[in-house]
């Protein structure tokens, strides 16, 4: 009981992470509810962004490749040997969900550091990077909790659950919690990261406005490319982990 009343907490917990605000937001009322509709406009420029690389990406192959044909080619390839590394010899089902958590990532941290959605003037609030906002990280945590679960019981049917106790059924309350702390984790550091990046280079820039927050930009831009990738490879790695025998 005292597992499951643990478990009830960090889901509210989860629930309630969709309030938490840093500076102002635009909201639209969709039904009853209220959402964070500058996430909406920005998430929608980098899905956007993404389908017209894609689009031009596969519009007309080459059997010499081009420069840019080469680019997504080794996108490609890199986004495979991270999954193959993680999940094993069954990646290849896999490649799709793990190429698309790296790829929306990566372009919305980047677009964060490199797009000016300050200038973009709204009635209340103000434009930022889709993973500035702890209910996109929060999202994303969860879709990739519902693909381990998904790759377990996939391969291993309600077996899967076995997995809880072992080594030894002591572990059950941890094994449990295990589960739940995956997301969170995902999500405050992803969120977190972006996050603090941002408010440094906003900090400089009101400080010393002309060449000491190019460098930090710079950095900022690594960091973002890192932050993608751990996201990406994370994801990998608990789902091989829920494909994989027990040890």
């Amino acid at each position: 009981m005292n597992v499951l009343s643990c478990s009830i907490n960090t889901l509210n917990g989860l629930y309630d992470l969709s309030g938490v605000e840093v500076g102002q937001h635009f909201y639209w009322k969709i039904g009853g509810f209220q959402v964070h509709g500058q996430v909406l406009i920005t998430s929608w420029v980098v899905i956007a962004i993404l389908l017209g690389s894609a689009t031009l990406a596969v519009r007309n192959p080459q059997t010499i490749p081009t420069a840019g044909q080469n680019f997504f080619e080794y996108v490609l390839e890199f986004i495979r040997d991270v999954s193959k590394t993680q999940i094993g010899e069954e990646y290849g089902p896999w490649v799709p969900f793990i190429g698309t958590m790296f790829l929306f990532i990566f372009v919305s941290n980047w677009s964060g550091a490199l797009l000016p959605w300050k200038i973009i003037q709204l009635p209340h609030g103000e434009l930022a990077a889709p993973t500035n906002d702890i209910n996109t990280t929060v999202a994303l945590a969860l879709l990739t909790s519902v693909a381990y679960f998904y790759a377990g019981l996939s391969k291993k049917g309600l077996g899967y659950f076995g997995k809880y106790i072992q080594p030894t059924p002591i572990l059950l309350p941890i094994n449990i919690l295990e589960d739940f702390t995956k997301p969170l984790s995902l999500s405050f550091r992803l969120f977190g990261n972006i996050l603090a990046d941002e408010l440094v280079v906003v900090v400089l820039v009101s400080l010393v406005p002309l060449v000491v927050p190019i460098p930090v930009m710079f950095l900022g831009l690594f960091t973002s490319g890192i932050q993608a990738l751990i996201f990406a490879t994370l994801a990998a790695a608990y789902i091989g982990e829920s494909m994989e025998g027990h040890h």
